[in-house]
């Protein structure tokens, strides 16, 4: 009666999505698609930062996790709570750390949606038996050392201890790998030596791996546990046993990139992070992505329209961000009026982001200073608005589309030198927390605690930032944090709040990158 009761319900879908083992290179496409989907989230501790942060806002969360003081919710209720959501016709994503079905309990979880009928898919992940020795310099198998792999748990459902077959696993050899095995490792070294593996065989444990601040302890048998706990290992951490674990002082690499154990904060709106947080990964960074504004473009912009209208009277088109550049031309495309419209203004852009927003859109920049700052843009327009105004035998006037809360800096200049302008506002600045429409929305800023994390430096690309940051970083005191800032103004907004400051030489995400590289 249950069952049919069940099929009558409107159902969803569950995925059970493997994030892998902590770096967010290494979760899979399928898995971002399907997780950019999701309609509700159950995701646990092992979960990477950088793979919640693609977490979708719309996205309900639940947390089944283990949080200091508190148990982790038993596997018995997060089967139920997948049901449960489910039922009510959602997508329900499964978020768990490495592979779901290599110790991950997933089938213990599947087991409930399959009783009662809910369609689900598996979408695998990358296991941490193999990815971390990988980013450790640990190759599991190797020709010259190894001809089999094993994986066993440390622990099972019912005890603490796995009854593993010691002399069994010693007769196979090959490379030993033990998940879950941090409090056991005394009574693992122990029976595999019983076992009579021989003493000195090379073992290694592997703390946090594959992020920023991985730690690892190679050893032998016989020491490992007494070096792990004078290294203060702690979980996360996995227990290598064999050979192979020798070749680490050869192969490790992953602290060797020039930018390899830092974890860097990118606080960027999330359409314009990709640039900066992409090259720091590649150059070895672990990065927390933690937007902390937005840009929303102004509605019933009459004044935009009004100029959009008349465009052919201003001589130059002043650009001072991206987003103010995505403004102009939506408003164009929305007007249904192409670059056409556009006659012979001029375009002149603040620095190279903006100028490459400008260019994307087909059209030549003819201005950029070579400082990239609002005074610099001002002061050059200023001077070419003479030079052009004696050519065309009038004052040249110039439009600048910028957002509305701006600095005077661009507009000084201009002022200064009787230029006319027109000066519109085409979007908004707004901080996270404000642009949150509800505390549950806002929850999804804050699923980095950064009072709780080890995160090396914050990068800032403007003052904007750095206020979104301090209101969404659940801090207090920020002497602690490290900024590295775009420029002087970031900087100062930065200082106000007591970070340590180091300053990008140019207002450009390379010169940010130059800058970390220099620290």
């Amino acid at each position: 009666m249950e069952n049919k009761m069940v099929q009558n319900e409107i159902k969803g879908k569950v995925w059970l999505v493997g994030a892998g083992p902590g770096d967010a290179g290494l979760f899979t496409l399928k898995g971002k698609k399907v997780l950019e989907q999701a309609e509700v989230v159950v995701y646990d501790k092992l979960v990477g930062q950088g793979i919640l942060s693609m977490i979708p806002k719309q996205a309900e969360l639940i947390f089944v996790g283990k949080v200091s003081g508190n148990h982790a919710v038993p596997q018995h209720e997060i089967n139920k709570i997948l049901l449960r959501e489910a039922l009510k016709g959602r997508k329900v994503v499964r978020l768990k750390g490495g592979d779901p079905f290599v110790f991950g309990r997933g089938g213990e979880e599947l087991e409930l949606l399959c009783k009662n009928n809910i369609p689900f898919e598996i979408v695998p992940g990358i296991t941490s038996a193999v990815s971390v020795p990988a980013y450790n310099g640990i190759p599991v198998t190797h020709r010259d050392f190894v001809s089999s792999l094993h994986i066993i748990t440390g622990h099972t459902k019912k005890k603490e201890e796995a009854d593993i077959d010691y002399e069994a696993l010693v007769k196979l050899g090959g490379t030993f790998v033990f998940l879950m095995g941090v409090s056991a490792m005394p009574a693992i070294c122990r029976g595999l030596l019983e076992a009579g593996i021989e003493p000195d065989m090379p073992a290694a444990i592997l703390e946090r791996g594959t992020t920023a601040h991985q730690k690892r302890v190679v050893s032998d048998v016989t020491n490992l546990p007494k070096d792990a706990k004078k290294a203060g290992i702690k979980t996360p951490a996995i227990i290598v046993v064999g050979k192979v674990c020798a070749l680490e002082k050869e192969f490790h690499w992953a602290e060797d990139r020039p930018l390899g154990g830092l974890k860097i904060a990118v606080t960027r709106p999330k359409d314009r992070n990709s640039s900066l947080a992409d090259k720091l990964s590649m150059l070895g960074a672990e990065i927390v992505l933690m937007p902390t504004i937005q840009t929303k473009e102004l509605e019933n912009n009459k004044l935009l329209e009004e100029a959009i209208n008349d465009i052919r009277r201003f001589d130059y088109a002043a650009f001072t961000s991206p987003a103010g550049v995505a403004a102009f031309f939506n408003k164009l495309r929305e007007m249904k009026k192409d670059v056409r419209e556009l006659g012979s203004i001029k375009f002149a852009a603040i620095g190279p982001a903006t100028k490459a927003a400008i260019e994307k859109m087909g059209i030549i920049v003819d201005l950029m200073p070579s400082v990239y700052s609002g005074k610099a843009l001002g002061e050059l327009i200023a001077s070419e608005s003479v030079e052009w105004g004696n050519k065309i035998g009038r004052e040249p006037q110039i439009l600048i589309p910028r957002a509305r809360i701006g600095t005077d800096e661009v507009i000084s200049p201009l002022e200064q030198a009787a230029i006319k302008f027109t000066d519109i506002a085409v979007y908004d600045t707004l901080e996270a927390e404000y642009a949150a429409k509800d505390e549950e929305e806002l929850s999804h800023y804050r699923l980095i605690d950064f009072a709780s994390e080890d995160v090396d430096y914050v990068a800032f690309t403007s003052a904007s930032t750095v206020r979104g940051f301090t209101a969404l970083s659940g801090l207090s005191d920020f002497t602690g944090i490290k900024a590295v800032c775009i420029g002087e103004k970031t900087a100062e907004e930065a200082q106000k709040h007591g970070m340590q400051c180091f300053i990008a030489k140019e207002a450009t995400i390379d010169s940010m990158i130059a800058c970390f590289l220099e620290l």
